[in-house]
């Protein structure tokens, strides 16, 4: 089967940094890209950013210069650094196997959901 165990998260003081992780256990998703997703209370789950498994990564704008992806198939596990966090930022941040074809900002092209971890930034 295989799942996903986000962890990581708590609160920080903006312009601090966190580093979050993505344990895989059940299967390996060496092959697969992975994605990180974030959900503010009361909103959809956005994109966060992706990491292939060549490791090439793409972001969503307004993390470009502040997030890095970063794999270790060794470890099966995919890593969020995140770093001048913003208040913005707060939400619960999600990991995920991309499993359909298309660009993969879409959460609907993933699957093996993890249960979230909290990330909270005071001002």
């Amino acid at each position: 089967q295989g799942q996903l165990v986000e962890s990581g998260g708590g609160l920080v003081q903006a312009g601090g940094s966190l580093r979050l992780s993505c344990a895989a256990s059940g299967r390996t998703f060496r092959d697969y890209t992975m994605g990180w997703f974030r959900q503010a209370p009361g909103k959809e789950r956005d994109f966060v950013g992706i990491i292939g498994s060549d490791g090439t990564t793409q972001y969503t704008d307004s993390v470009k210069g502040r997030f890095t992806i970063s794999r270790d198939n060794a470890k099966n596990t995919v890593y969020l650094q995140m770093n001048s966090l913003k208040p913005e930022d707060t939400a619960v941040y999600y990991c995920a196997v991309k499993v359909a074809p298309g660009s993969g900002i879409r959460a609907t092209q993933y699957a093996y959901w993890g249960q979230g971890t909290q990330v909270t930034v005071s001002s």
